[in-house]
């Protein structure tokens, strides 16, 4: 055992300076210089001051020689050199290491014990706390790291040397804040201090970028031009010569010339890596003289010619997104890059969120586009005179054939061994497009390049001629009629299969007027729902008044009138006083008994509306847990003293329903029929209780001799589902048809769709790695739709009911059936079963347009959403039900 003497105190301190701390010193130096020079940072932002691993899912034990060589020799000090004086540097190498393998709240118990433990060594208890504060801000606990910043400040006077570190440390904690003035006189400071190549280089370059970002020009140009002049690498050289570019630029009167000045960098050999960035900046400056043409043009060129940094290939996209998403009014084609940047920029990349947002929202606005296109087009064709559209057709679908080049026929004789060589694939002679391996990389590298692609004609062009757009409708209307021929050689269309093509075409026109009145409404409800998502979701005015009078000049006469009267005074306050008034006139004249004019008279209507509502729901389930217990004269009288309090109110005809039903429990046929015919008189324009009824009639038509027997008219007896059928098969997967949306819809609820599934088998066992390995993205042969009920206090007994009767009225013959599984923190109702993912989705279209009727409980208690089977089967509890739903936006809400 070891004494604590002169002696051996001296030669522990020997030994544990010169053969560890010192190595331990070099070990970690050259960790730094490797973690710096292998970093990729993106010149586009703001640069960090020094490097760290990122918190979200880094965390990295896997061996480290230097880290863990570090580490080794720290322990080694701790265990044997006890009584030397470097146990607190050891202490701080531990911390250092854990910080760098992300291990942070490890590291941050090291800093904690050294700062509490080493009080009296000011340049310990400094280098502690300046670590601990790196280690709460990568955490993104800021409360705390400007705590530990304060004590940082007041303690840098009293020490002499080791300033640089905690200097830059309050400088990256100001720039995180985005208290640019406060980073700039920290980091300046922070290079005065520091003698290393930091602050010759990456830390002037990064002063200069904050003096940019502050708009002070003069000293930003003094500092790029520092780092242009200095030992850099070349990347950063190259960028601060783009830099020191533009701001001569903003500080120039006249007489200098941006484009040709970094169009004279591609002369230059060495700048041939950068080409893409040379692009970016000439787009950047025809952006900034509104040449927005010539602007779009070098943005697709620096996307071209982005080979190695998918960081500016992803930028590139964005911008042309930006562009004809506010510039050039191109929303489809916006939805296209958007799509692009999406699956090209890092999911860290800043404002990330608000990117996929964008490509969600054009993904709903271009679906409604594409159907108003499509329904012009029948139209169109359907308007011809008989001759002439037979002609138009037989042109349409005249046969073409579609040779195979030289080359790939060549190349088919000779098994493509040159081509798959050139990739290094071993194809053995066999036919290259065999090799399924090649196809997925051939996929992936198209993917990084162009983006989310539609299979068609003409791919490449985002923005189509009328003529190649009406093409392009017709092919997709008809493709999943009649399918072309897949060989892959000869492609012509036989006479068959073109008289074939022709008539799935020809069924799809609106020859009839009753035809032509329903593609009316689907133009009809797109365009308001185009109007409505502007307004309501992306708040944008002007777009939302141009979608709602294009609609009044196509169709002045519709069923949402009283709606876009409404929203058009909304959108003209604070634009067109006077256009507002007008609007609003109209629906006070025209629609005085509304919401919208109930809400133009009192503000407070929509809130007293809530609270209503919220009572009739109340009052309903009440009403229906007597329906349960089978006391139907309780729900008639209920329902009579219901609609006598509350006239008109939002869930009548489901009121006048259910005392129906309990009419139907008690008395003959005759009283049964009254009733219902009662109610299709009253709501003849109800999409929910009326085609559930009319379903009914037939059936009880169908069987009229059985029920007039009856004392009784109904004898069966389901709480959930009244059965006016026989008993069906077993439950089998449907392709569900999409019926037609509410006729009464007067305000658009925009779908907060999420989309899953599930299955029975329940246990709390938690989910073990990211979402997006967990969950699969494979196809199923089995969907559900959920409505995942986030309390379990409540019953959803009178919500199932709800959805039985929605999909009785909608989907008649079907079998849809529901089911319920409890979580310990939700009540998941799952319907199906759908054989494929369009299925389900046009169900849960149609659906979520309902749900605030057939959910009798507050909105904010539930979510809906669509899943496989397979991904159904994985959760178990909340937690594995947020991460699908954040799988989910990851995978598909943007597509």
């Amino acid at each position: 055992m070891q004494k604590d003497t002169a002696i051996n105190r001296g030669l522990q301190n020997l030994s544990a300076r010169y053969n560890y701390i010192y190595n331990a010193n070099i070990l970690l130096n050259n960790y730094q210089e490797n973690l710096d020079q292998t970093y990729k940072d993106n010149y586009h932002q703001l640069l960090a001051i020094y490097t760290a691993p990122p918190l979200i899912g880094y965390v990295n034990d896997a061996p480290s020689g230097e880290l863990d060589s570090i580490a080794r020799k720290a322990q080694t000090i701790i265990s044997e050199k006890n009584y030397s004086n470097y146990i607190a540097s050891s202490y701080l190498l531990l911390g250092k290491t854990g910080f760098y393998k992300g291990n942070y709240y490890t590291a941050a118990a090291y800093f904690d014990y050294v700062e509490r433990t080493y009080k009296s060594d000011k340049n310990i208890y400094l280098n502690a706390l300046n670590w601990k504060a790196r280690t709460y801000l990568q955490l993104n606990n800021y409360d705390k790291t400007a705590e530990l910043l304060d004590s940082v400040k007041t303690l840098l006077d009293s020490v002499k040397r080791g300033k640089a570190e905690p200097l830059a440390t309050l400088a990256q904690f100001n720039l995180t804040i985005k208290d640019y003035p406060k980073a700039i006189i920290y980091l300046a400071q922070a290079i005065k201090e520091s003698k290393t190549l930091q602050s010759r280089t990456r830390w002037p370059y990064i002063l200069a970028q904050l003096y940019e970002q502050n708009e002070n020009y003069k000293e930003s140009l003094r500092y790029y031009t520092k780092v242009e002049r200095s030992n850099a690498p070349f990347e950063m050289y190259f960028n601060a010569k783009l830099s020191e570019i533009r701001i001569n630029d903003l500080l120039a009167e006249h007489g200098f010339n941006r484009k040709q000045e970094l169009l004279n960098l591609l002369k230059d050999d060495k700048n041939y890596d950068y080409t893409d960035q040379i692009y970016f900046e000439v787009a950047q400056d025809y952006f900034a003289n509104q040449d927005y043409k010539n602007a779009e043009e070098y943005y697709s060129l620096s996307a071209q010619k982005s080979t190695n940094n998918q960081n500016q290939k992803g930028l590139a996209y964005l911008k042309i997104a930006d562009l004809n998403f506010k510039e050039l009014n191109n929303d489809s084609r916006a939805k296209l890059y958007y799509d692009s940047a999406v699956n090209t920029l890092p999911k860290d990349y800043p404002n990330y969120e608000q990117i996929l947002k964008k490509a969600q929202n054009l993904t709903y606005l271009t679906e409604r586009y594409q159907i108003i296109a499509a329904q012009d087009s029948l139209q169109y064709m359907a308007k011809l005179p008989p001759q002439m559209r037979s002609e138009k057709l037989a042109s349409m679908f005249d046969p073409k054939i579609k040779e195979i080049s030289k080359d790939i026929a060549t190349a088919q004789k000779q098994g493509t061994a040159n081509v798959g060589s050139s990739i290094g694939l071993q194809t053995k002679g066999g036919f290259y497009f065999n090799n399924q391996t090649a196809i997925g990389r051939g996929f992936n590298d198209f993917k990084r390049r162009w983006g989310n692609r539609a299979l068609e004609d003409n791919w490449r062009q985002s923005v189509k001629s009328s003529a190649q757009l009406n093409q392009q409708n017709l092919a997709n209307i008809t493709s999943n009629n009649v399918p072309l021929s897949n060989d892959p050689i000869n492609t012509q269309l036989t006479s068959k299969d073109k008289a074939a093509q022709i008539k799935a075409y020809t069924d799809l026109l609106p020859l009839s007027l009753e035809q032509m009145e329903k593609s009316d409404q689907q133009i009809i409800n797109a365009y308001f729902e185009i109007a409505t998502f502007y307004q309501q979701v992306l708040v944008d005015q002007p777009e939302a008044i141009k979608a709602y009078e294009t609609l009044l000049a196509r169709y002045p006469q519709n069923e949402h009138l009283e709606a876009i009267y409404y929203s058009l005074y909304l959108g003209y306050m604070g634009i067109d006083d006077q256009k507002a008034t007008d609007y609003k006139n109209l629906v006070l004249t025209k629609y005085p008994a509304s919401s919208y004019a109930k809400t133009i008279l009192d503000p407070s209507f929509s809130v007293k509306q809530s609270a209503l509502d919220l009572e009739i729901n109340n009052i309903y389930n009440h009403i229906f847990e007597s329906y349960e217990k089978k006391d139907y004269p309780m729900v008639i009288s209920t329902v009579k003293e219901t609609n006598q309090r509350f006239p008109s109110n939002s869930l009548q005809v489901q009121f006048d329903y259910l005392k129906a039903i309990a009419i139907g429990r008690t008395e003959n046929l005759d009283s049964l029929l009254t009733a219902f015919h009662k109610i299709t008189v009253q709501y003849p324009g109800d999409s929910l209780i009326v085609p559930l009824i009319k379903d009914h009639l037939a059936y009880i038509d169908t069987h009229l001799a059985a029920f007039k027997q009856r004392k009784i008219a109904l004898i069966d007896f389901d709480p959930l589902e009244p059965r006016f059928t026989s008993e069906r098969s077993a439950i089998a997967p449907i392709s569900a048809p999409i019926p037609e949306k509410p006729k009464n819809v007067t305000q658009l609820s925009i779908p907060a769709i999420v989309t899953p599934t599930i299955t029975a088998q329940v246990n709390t066992t938690p989910m073990q790695g990211p979402a997006d390995s967990f969950f699969s993205l494979a196809d199923s042969k089995l969907y559900y739709f959920v409505v995942d009920v986030t309390r379990t206090n409540v019953s959803v007994s009178s919500s199932r009911f709800g959805i039985g009767q929605f999909n009785r009225g909608n989907y008649t013959g079907q079998d849809l059936k529901h089911q319920l599984i409890d979580l310990e923190e939700d009540q998941l109702i799952y319907i199906g079963n759908f054989d494929n993912l369009n299925s389900v989705r046009a169900y849960a279209e149609n659906l979520i347009l309902q749900l605030p009727k057939v959910m009798k409980i507050p909105a904010g208690n539930y979510r809906s959403f669509f899943i496989s089977k397979e991904n159904f089967d994985k959760i178990k509890n909340r937690d594995t039900i947020n991460q699908y739903l954040e799988f989910y936006k990851n995978n598909y809400s943007h597509q």
